[in-house]
């Protein structure tokens, strides 16, 4: 597609936009809120865990004493609120609403928190989906926050746009699972962040095996591990290759995913600071 095109179909054009520049500004954070590092994790496709790493990166780097968010991007299927237990509406004034807090200090805002039952469908276009997500930035107080994980909806559609666009993305997570199937999609994902220039911190392999209770042998229940040949092809750093383990999906499932005793993502916060090359081929 032609630049001249892209901008006939952008439904964001400001005056500052012209075939060669993009006029989208970043957005600026409130006077409620003081946001250091901000992460997206994404996925090419829906079905591998992308939620649950989220969750995983957000506990790993509060341990370590951070101050953490998570701003749950994926409007249609929010899943944040009901890993961490959290159900009540966020408290507001007539300025902002506040940032709900989990029982380990970790900050959330979700639409799921905004809606009359967890069972409420949200039937919206793109457009209004994307004007959300700009909103959980500048209309929610989030205080001071180290890092801020965005939990994308998987793809490469209005919202990972919107969010690439719009704030200030210090680096990118992929998440993908072992079938060349996720692989393939996962490519859509490393090259969308190319194109937007945004960092790319590494991926995780999620769901890469079954540990057996018994024996302690990994199953491969999706075949093989592929993060070998992906890290080498997309010269991707592995964060990390995660199992399925029936102990977090309880967990997630009563929404007391705080519990898991997992020590994961070591050093990850080296990797935001040193800020990656974003010329990945």
């Amino acid at each position: 597609m032609a630049e001249n095109e892209k901008c006939d179909s952008c439904n964001q054009k400001t005056e500052g936009c012209t075939p060669d520049k993009c006029g989208i500004d970043i957005l600026p954070q409130n006077d409620y809120t003081e946001i250091k590092h901000v992460i997206a994790v994404m996925s090419g496709k829906g079905g591998v865990g992308k939620s649950s790493v989220s969750a995983l990166l957000a506990l790993s780097l509060a341990r370590r004493g951070y101050r953490v968010g998570i701003l749950d991007a994926d409007i249609t299927g929010p899943s944040i609120p009901k890993m961490f237990g959290i159900s009540a509406r966020p408290l507001h004034d007539e300025n902002v609403l506040y940032a709900a807090m989990s029982g380990s200090g970790i900050k959330i805002m979700s639409l799921n928190l905004l809606l009359e039952n967890e069972d409420q469908p949200v039937i919206w276009r793109g457009p209004i989906i994307a004007g959300a997500v700009k909103q959980f930035w500048t209309d929610v107080a989030w205080g001071k926050i180290d890092f801020m994980i965005v939990d994308l909806p998987p793809g490469t559609g209005d919202v990972p746009l919107t969010v690439m666009q719009s704030l200030p993305l210090d680096g990118i997570v992929v998440v993908t699972s072992p079938q060349d199937l996720a692989n393939m999609v996962v490519r859509k994902a490393v090259n969308m962040a190319n194109h937007m220039n945004i960092p790319l911190l590494g991926f995780v392999e999620n769901m890469s095996y079954l540990r057996c209770p018994d024996c302690g042998k990994e199953i491969k229940i999706f075949g093989e591990s592929r993060s070998t040949s992906l890290a080498t092809s997309m010269g991707l750093r592995l964060l990390e290759k995660l199992p399925v383990d029936p102990e977090l999906a309880g967990l997630c499932d009563a929404g007391q995913v705080e519990n898991y005793g997992a020590e994961l993502f070591k050093d990850f916060e080296h990797l935001v600071l040193k800020k990656p090359n974003t010329n990945i081929c």
